[in-house]
């Protein structure tokens, strides 16, 4: 049955991926929400942390957009309890699937509701966003795509407040592993002047064996097509800087190039692992 479990879990990566870790391992789940005004967004992260000494420990942090405040939430790691053979995560009285989140912390309570989905294609040759590295055992981080873009509707009590969802926008990813890279961009939206586009890009500095290499993960999706842009099918990093007004990248592959621009504002702290540093950046967050 677990073996069962596992592998189920493999060619569908929202689920839980950490049956039998017992140490150095993070999964944590990404969803993004905005206000059909645009004028509030907040992005809520549940998940799983263990440390070298196997110590562990459950969390979800609240990320305020628009405020650019953060907080984390800590629990015990009994009160986490992932679903087997689908993408249901508890912690506590907190719930999160691609369906539905159910929130009930400190200054957040409330249900939003998720619908028309659009998840990353995952044939069973290319599990994901991940392709074929999703079969490479040593990785030191894994990512997931969840939905690229869908509607959310229903309502949060935040600070006392009720924000109303209704025919919001909302985003799910998700990353596991035993640390976040050294170094890496990450950048995402789907909020553009019609409707039905999604962006997502990521560039970073991934070990491999006893080197490293530059990878990247690029994907627009444009009214029901989704164009990939990725380190496995070919595609060639142009351009890729950094300052601190702004990220651009150039990707291209055999048929197309995107070019993204994006400004930088101000700074929001993430609680993120990064090897056995994981604990004690939780601890200080």
């Amino acid at each position: 049955m677990e073996i069962l479990t596992r592998f189920n879990a493999f060619f569908n990566p929202e689920q839980f991926q950490g049956r039998g870790k017992t140490k150095k391992y993070f999964e944590g789940w990404y969803f993004k929400v905005v206000h059909a005004d645009e004028t509030r967004a907040f992005a809520f992260i549940p998940g799983i942390a263990m440390d070298e000494k196997g110590n562990k420990q459950a969390f979800v942090q609240v990320l305020d957009g628009k405020k650019k405040t953060a907080a984390y939430h800590k629990f015990d790691a009994a009160l986490f309890k992932p679903a087997r053979n689908k993408f249901l995560i508890g912690v506590d009285q907190n719930s999160f699937s691609e369906r539905q989140l159910i929130l009930n912390l400190p200054g957040v309570k409330g249900e939003l509701n998720f619908s028309g989905n659009t998840p990353w294609p995952k044939p069973f040759y290319s599990p994901g966003i991940m392709g074929p590295y999703a079969f490479v055992p040593f990785m030191e981080c894994y990512h997931g795509i969840v939905s690229m873009d869908h509607r959310v509707d229903g309502e949060l009590i935040i600070d006392g407040g009720t924000i109303d969802f209704t025919n919001g926008r909302g985003y799910i990813e998700k990353d596991w592993g035993r640390s976040f890279p050294s170094a890496y961009f990450w950048m995402q939206s789907n909020h553009f002047a019609q409707t039905g586009i999604s962006l997502k890009a990521s560039v970073a500095k991934i070990p491999w064996i006893r080197n490293s290499f530059v990878g990247f993960i690029g994907g627009l999706w444009l009214h029901d097509r989704l164009f990939r842009f990725t380190t496995y099918n070919s595609s060639v990093l142009r351009k890729s800087f950094a300052d601190d007004q702004k990220v651009e990248l150039v990707i291209e592959n055999n048929k197309y190039l995107i070019e993204i621009l994006a400004h930088r504002d101000t700074a929001t702290a993430l609680a993120s692992p990064y090897l056995v540093l994981w604990m004690e950046e939780l601890k200080k967050a």
